[in-house]
């Protein structure tokens, strides 16, 4: 391939001959150069951002095809995107660009040669005097091995805060993959007084790679029980317990078995398919009860040991940091659906959060029942998201669950004020669900409950998915995302006044089933997804990763809190 110099010194002799003897040659080398140039800008592209998994065998099978090539897969793939959910080929490229990862190009064979939280640093850049609030801090990150020799490539996974504990003020930082092995992060100085940085290597870059070899094969280390019960003789009860999961002919699930060995179970309306291994005496339709089988860690040695050297912090420049206060008032507009949420989101300041993605209040038991007042509430999802319905419950006098004699864990719960016209629901959302053991006809799927629902200027939905997903392909979350994409984009075509919020994923988890790292990338599906549909998005990924307290995947009272006054600052927008 030529040079970039002799490329532009051929272009310019080409252009430059205008006689008719050379028309006939020049116009082919020409092309020549013109096709080698663009060659390489697509090499170049596909190498920074090569696609996510192809989906092909089973995007295959939903096109009744029997191809699994690769290319023939990504375009039956796009194919798919744009007739059942009217995903352009531009938008499934931004999918692509938002869950690409960078790092290093072959597996590694030595603890040594990854990323040492003992030996990389941070430093920060340009450190002033004083700052004013409103202004941008910079600090650069250098990863170095465990030999103390600087990396060459990028990938690591840090999280980084600006904080002052006497103030119970923080923020979250940007970072920036440089690709080269250092990091850019970006503060902005929202608080007026004094401040420190604090980075964390949550897992290196190594340590990533094996969390998405796992993701690739080994998507069946979560496993489930099924409960098959009959009548027997003597009023007796025949039961059998067998193994269950999703149905998916790839990433590690198709070792649950081939052909006729599993009882199959699809949602008409989703058309995605649990299966369970056959009971050996009792018949498929005879699946009562679900829960959580067995998790299975099948890490080596090396990946075990790069996966526990997760979650350190790195040392560096520990100076103070001044932030006097600035004439400049900034405006934050008044809530309402569809918009951005910057980086930072938002900040503490004596535990309380302020919005930079727009105006919040925060609520009093008082008018928090004002605000819920003849409303009917819908919350579907996970525990984090029952987190919210059970504040509610403790925070409004007046609202009284009823007893629906239900496993709790799963729901569905209800609780109701007869006074302020308020009835509040939660439940679970369908399998795969990591769950004490429970009635599979008490799981639905959220893109169902909401074609149920008819919406209206008085219905709040609420929803998020993620923690008991982390161990799945992104294929198949995609999937579970765009299906609940397709039933919000038609319930607010018949309902256009009905109030719909997604909650992200928080952080929490550091280990192979549950990694911050997965939940990032499903947040990442989640904002693209919703990016273009009128609902609000509240970010809890940046509040509990700057708090000071423990992260935990069900973040402490005080974080719950801010989450719920961001929350009725959506509803009830000032």
């Amino acid at each position: 391939m030529p040079s970039e110099n002799k490329t532009e010194a051929q272009e310019k002799y080409f252009l430059g001959q205008r006689s008719c003897s050379c028309k006939f040659i020049g116009l082919p080398l020409l092309v020549t150069i013109s096709f080698l140039v663009e060659w390489s800008y697509i090499v170049n592209d596909n190498q920074k951002h090569p696609p996510i998994s192809s989906f092909s065998r089973h995007f295959a099978e939903l096109h009744n095809s029997s191809t699994s090539d690769d290319s023939a897969g990504s375009h039956s793939l796009r194919s798919f995107f744009q007739s059942e959910f009217g995903i352009s080929s531009q938008s499934y490229y931004m999918l692509q660009e938002a869950v690409y990862w960078p790092g290093p190009h072959r597996r590694t064979t030595s603890l040594l040669k990854s990323s040492s939280p003992e030996h990389t640093k941070f430093t920060i850049q340009n450190l002033k005097e004083s700052y004013q609030t409103g202004e941008e801090l910079f600090v650069m990150v250098h990863a170095k091995d465990f030999k103390k020799r600087l990396k060459r490539y990028g990938g690591d996974f840090f999280q980084a805060k600006l904080f002052w504990s006497r103030s119970k003020a923080s923020v979250f930082g940007e970072v920036v993959d440089l690709l080269n092995g250092s990091y850019s992060v970006r503060f902005l100085l929202p608080w007026v007084g004094q401040a420190q940085v604090a980075v964390r290597l949550i897992h290196s870059s190594e340590a990533v790679q094996v969390l998405k070899h796992h993701r690739d094969t080994d998507s069946d280390r979560v496993s489930y029980n099924g409960y098959y019960e009959a009548p027997g003789p003597n009023k007796t009860r025949l039961s059998e317990v067998v193994e269950c999961n999703v149905k998916w002919d790839k990433n590690g699930l198709e070792r649950l078995g081939t052909k006729n060995c599993c009882c199959e179970y699809s949602d008409l309306r989703t058309r995605e398919t649990w299966r369970c291994k056959k009971p050996k005496s009792l018949p498929c339709s005879a699946l009562v009860y679900h829960s959580l089988g067995s998790y299975r860690n099948r890490l080596k040695k090396l990946e075990q040991t790069l996966i526990q050297k997760s979650n350190k912090a790195i040392r560096g420049d520990k100076r103070i940091i001044k932030i006097l206060h600035s004439h400049g008032n900034k405006t934050i507009e008044k809530c309402r659906p569809g918009l951005h949420t910057p980086v930072p989101a938002g900040f503490f300041l004596h535990d309380v959060w302020t919005s930079f993605v727009c105006n919040t209040s925060q609520f009093t038991p008082q008018t928090t029942t004002k605000c819920l007042k003849d409303k009917h509430i819908y919350m579907m999802g996970d525990s984090t998201m029952r987190q919210w319905f059970e504040f509610f419950v403790k925070t409004i006098p007046t609202l009284k669950q009823m007893n629906l004699h239900v496993r709790y864990q799963t729901g569905p719960l209800m609780a109701v004020d007869v006074e302020n016209n308020i009835d509040l629901h939660w439940r679970a959302h369908g399998l795969p669900l990591r769950t004490l053991k429970t009635a599979v006809a008490s799981l639905h799927y959220i893109s169902n409950e909401i074609d149920d629902l008819a919406g209206g200027p008085h219905t709040i939905i609420m929803l998020n998915l993620g923690p008991h997903f982390t161990t799945y392909p992104l294929d198949f979350f995609t999937l579970r995302v765009l299906r609940i994409r397709k039933a919000v984009l038609a319930l607010l075509q018949r309902a256009p006044d009905t109030t719909v919020i997604i909650k992200t994923v928080n952080t929490g988890y550091k280990d192979i089933f549950g990694s911050d790292w997965y939940s990032l990338q499903l947040n990442r599906v989640l904002r693209w997804a919703f990016q273009d549909v009128g609902v609000y998005i509240l970010d809890v990924w940046q509040m509990t990763a700057c708090h000071y307290s423990k992260e935990n995947i069900h973040p402490g009272p005080i974080i719950i809190k801010n989450e719920i006054d961001v929350l009725l600052s959506f509803i009830c927008p000032k």
